[in-house]
């Protein structure tokens, strides 16, 4: 019988090899392709073991699952069809009507029009708290209600890179038997596994930097078997499955993420060194900087400080003026692939948030996002030189 069990002492080894078929399906080094809706009976005793696409339960699921559990050291994972998909199968499998969530006070735009706009007319209440707050859980404490079962967070927040006190949510959520969950995109597990510190639940869009090349939508959750096996029975229900042919591209994709993740680190820190001096810019969003708000929380706890950035231009037109000029970034949304890509997120991902919220957050019109890809950087750097007014 084959077995999806592979798994190795390191990072940069697990990526490439855990959980790979054992024996080799028919000696192909490659996991093959099984596009295939379903497969024979054998006798299953429970539902869940019916071989069929939905219930993701694939050959090319089962060694999906198997890596991506590995590389965030968590005993199960389970990939879905987006990041959304994750993201809110996990929040609904542990809320329902009449629960209250504390949720970081800036999150993706996706997760935050869900929790503005779809979670009330589900009867789930939730309450922004700001997880830098110098007094930590004692102004956090003042946001719980006796129906508080999660937090939620980000390990770098979208779009302004901020990093909070995450061992202090550990702790907070372990104090008052919240379930504990993490968006864990921006960091990646090359820059930090939240499961290690305690945190329950870990989520990515791995059509970022999982897969790392613009070609798919996809999505992950990775904690304790209970955990997952929650949100896997509600997915199965919702219907946000992975299809085969994308579970063969994340995982090729995955097969590099450490090669791409360490260039990518190298080339934003330089970048926003570089910004962080130019007259044209009144603030840089990225938390390798010492003079970032998050930069102990991150030093402390990440291996490398990720490969996103954002920042404030002098004025909404000298953003627009740069994306006008700019030549190697491509202006697109998305993040996470291998090229460098710019957008404003007033325009693009928190596009659907009312101007007022979008002002009292700091998500403004002369913001930019930077996701930095693997170019040169002294090419790269030269670009946004020439792309700022003040440039050549």
């Amino acid at each position: 019988m084959t077995e999806y069990k592979e798994r190795f002492l390191t990072l940069d080894t697990n990526v490439v090899h855990a959980g790979a078929p054992r024996p080799n399906i028919e000696g192909a080094v490659v996991t093959p392709i099984f596009q295939s809706a379903n497969f024979l009976m054998a006798d299953e005793a429970t539902y869940d073991a019916v071989r069929y696409l939905r219930l993701s339960n694939s050959p090319n699921h089962l060694a999906l699952h198997a890596r991506l559990a590995a590389i965030e050291s968590g005993e199960a994972a389970l990939a879905t069809a987006s990041g959304m998909a994750a993201i809110t199968s996990s929040i609904l499998a542990f809320v329902g009507q009449g629960d209250h969530v504390l949720a970081q006070k800036t999150l993706y735009g996706g997760t935050q029009s869900f929790l503005d706009e779809d979670a009330p007319r589900l009867g789930i209440g939730y309450t922004a708290i700001d997880i830098a707050d110098p007094e930590g859980a004692r102004s956090w404490e003042k946001a719980l209600t006796p129906t508080t079962k999660l937090i939620l967070v980000e390990a770098i927040s979208n779009p302004l890179m901020e990093v909070g006190d995450l061992e202090a949510v550990v702790a907070f959520a372990r104090e008052h038997n919240l379930i504990s969950m993490i968006d864990n995109t921006f960091a990646t597990p090359v820059n930090f596994r939240p499961l290690e510190i305690g945190i329950d639940l870990v989520v990515h869009s791995a059509t970022k930097y999982l897969n790392g090349h613009s070609d798919i939508v996809a999505g992950a959750v990775i904690g304790s078997e209970a955990h997952v096996h929650k949100v896997r029975h509600l997915l199965l229900h919702l219907g946000g499955s992975m299809d085969p042919h994308v579970c063969f591209l994340l995982e090729r994709g995955l097969k590099t993420l450490v090669l791409r993740v360490v260039r990518q680190n190298e080339n934003a820190g330089r970048l926003a060194e570089f910004l962080a001096g130019r007259p044209e810019v009144r603030q840089v969003n990225y938390p390798g900087l010492p003079s970032d708000p998050g930069h102990t929380f991150a030093r402390n706890l990440f291996s490398g400080y990720g490969g996103m950035l954002s920042f404030y231009a002098e004025s909404a037109e000298t953003a627009e003026l740069f994306l006008q000029r700019v030549k190697i970034p491509l202006h697109a949304a998305s993040l996470g692939g291998v090229e460098t890509l710019v957008v404003r997120p007033a325009r693009s991902s928190h596009l659907g948030q009312t101007p007022e919220d979008r002002q009292r957050l700091g998500i403004t019109d002369d913001l930019i996002r930077v996701s930095v890809g693997i170019e040169n950087p002294d090419e790269l750097i030269a670009d946004f030189e020439q792309a700022l007014p003040g440039g050549k």
